[in-house]
This record gives C-alpha cells, sequence and structure tokens, in this order.
C-alpha cells in the first residue's frame, strides 16, 4: 500500500471514530471514556489541535474541540455532559495522571 493510500485510509478511520462518538454514542460520557481507555473526545481534539501545531497551523485548545465537536465544547458539555460521581472523579484523576499527565489538562 502506497503512503497517500495509507494516510487516506486512516483519514477516514479517524472521521468513523469521531462520527461514531458524536452522533452515535453522545450518551457515552468522556469521564467513563477516559477512566476505561485512556482516552476521551477532548484528547482526541487535542492530538487535532498538536498536529496542527507541529505543521506550523496555529490553533488554540478551544478551536481545536469546536472542530472536533463541530460546536463550542460549552455546547457540547450543556446539552450531553451528565454529572459525574464521585468515584468516576476519583479514578478520573488517575487516569488523567497516567495517560495525559498534570500539564496537558
Amino acid at each position: 500500500m502506497d503512503t497517500q493510500t495509507r494516510i487516506e485510509l486512516e483519514a477516514a478511520a479517524f472521521r468513523a471514530l469521531r462520527d461514531h462518538l458524536m452522533e452515535k454514542r453522545t450518551d457515552v460520557q468522556n469521564i467513563d471514556m477516559m477512566n476505561l481507555a485512556g482516552f476521551c473526545r477532548n484528547c482526541l481534539s487535542r492530538w487535532y489541535q498538536e498536529a496542527a501545531n507541529a505543521r506550523g497551523i496555529e490553533m488554540t485548545k478551544e478551536e481545536a474541540r469546536e472542530i472536533y465537536y463541530g460546536m463550542p465544547y460549552s455546547v457540547w458539555k450543556d446539552t450531553y455532559q451528565t454529572e459525574a460521581s464521585a468515584r468516576q472523579q476519583a479514578d478520573f484523576k488517575v487516569a488523567f495522571a497516567e495517560n495525559v499527565g498534570e500539564d496537558k489538562g
């Protein structure tokens, strides 16, 4: 497989993951994704931002989130995010530290 085809397939897989999380599984909470898988929608938007910045494209965290979420993050939170339990919050602190680090929030 040539490099361009591989890149296009990877991009298609990313778009399918994004669409799945944003359209079909809005019920899945970011905190649960982070606690179980070590990443969430915010991580995907951050990776998008980091890839843009690495290519000299200036993009803030909020700009990347709006691109990924298809709306301002505050609207997403108000529409889909539920209150996290104390247990979820405790598990998140561990998952975030292990997978993201203190400086990436």
